[in-house]
């Protein structure tokens, strides 16, 4: 490990190989094809071709076949490593400035009922799947959170397959309007505990960082607006990504908080969206 640190720092250093790693860092846990790579970060084919071989090479990146084509996504195993090296050796004699800080350094000493949590879902339209994610949360967080969802090209309304969807579900659609994501980056903000991405697009996206540096993680899910086909089709897909969203998030309100260090929450948080969507049923 230690021979490979400058080897993988120094490919960290240029800047299209350091903006590939941080795409698929913001995708992660999906893995990408190299079309969609160069399509985003608008790469020539054997351009990025050479910047994933170096990152192949450095052992940041990790290449599988699926079928005929090759999909590329983050070792993240490596890429811990590598961090945990750097603050051990770094840090050495100082261990107490480099321990995993818990998400809420005073939970030892309040009852974690008190604070509520907020939660932003983030999409490019909000008008479906983001909104889908902050009714579900807001109906069963149990009180424990607040919850809100903006989008980064958002739709002026919101989408009316969803709005039936969250009627027959039993949600409150008045309090619902599309967002967007500028609307929390203002220094009036709330200040978040947990962003979430919904959509790929949007996870594309660079954003600016959120103050407080809240635990992120990427929900990709299939967008149930672009669905072709009859009314009966189209209202399927979106009962689809309902259901899906609401076993994540379910799922999510389910983990144990206040006993997580911010590491072991952002593998949990992680680990959700890894979930194989084919698992995910209607709720």
């Amino acid at each position: 490990m230690e021979k490979q640190i400058p080897h993988r720092l120094a490919t960290l250093g240029h800047p299209q190989r350091l903006a590939i790693f941080r795409l698929l860092m913001r995708r992660y846990p999906d893995r990408l094809p190299a079309g969609e790579i160069a399509a985003v970060l608008g790469l020539k084919a054997s351009t990025l071709s050479a910047y994933l071989a170096a990152l192949l090479q450095a052992g940041l990146v990790r290449q599988a076949r699926v079928g005929t084509s090759l999909l590329y996504d983050i070792d993240l195993d490596q890429v811990r490593g590598t961090f945990d090296f750097l603050l051990r050796d770094c840090c050495r004699g100082r261990p107490e400035i480099c321990l995993p800080t818990p998400l809420f350094p005073d939970s030892g000493t309040r009852d974690m009922a008190d604070k509520k949590l907020k939660v932003l879902f983030i999409c490019t339209g909000n008008s479906a799947r983001s909104i889908f994610a902050e009714s579900i949360l807001r109906k069963v967080g149990g009180g424990r959170f607040e919850a809100y969802s903006a989008g980064t090209k958002p739709y002026s309304e919101l989408n009316p397959f969803a709005l039936e969807v969250l009627e027959q579900k039993g949600h409150d659609i008045s309090v619902l309007r599309s967002k967007n994501v500028a609307e929390f980056q203002g220094a009036d903000a709330p200040r978040f505990d947990f962003v979430f991405t919904v959509c790929n697009q949007a996870a594309n996206e660079e954003c600016p960082p959120w103050q407080g540096q809240p635990v992120s993680a990427h929900w990709g899910m299939p967008d149930p607006v672009k669905v072709d086909g009859t009314d009966a089709e189209k209202n399927l897909a979106f009962h689809q990504a309902y259901g899906a969203l609401y076993n994540r998030i379910r799922a999510f309100t389910a983990l144990p908080l206040e006993a997580l260090d911010a590491v072991s929450l952002q593998r949990a948080v992680d680990a959700l969206g890894a979930a194989d969507a084919s698992r995910d049923v209607l709720a």
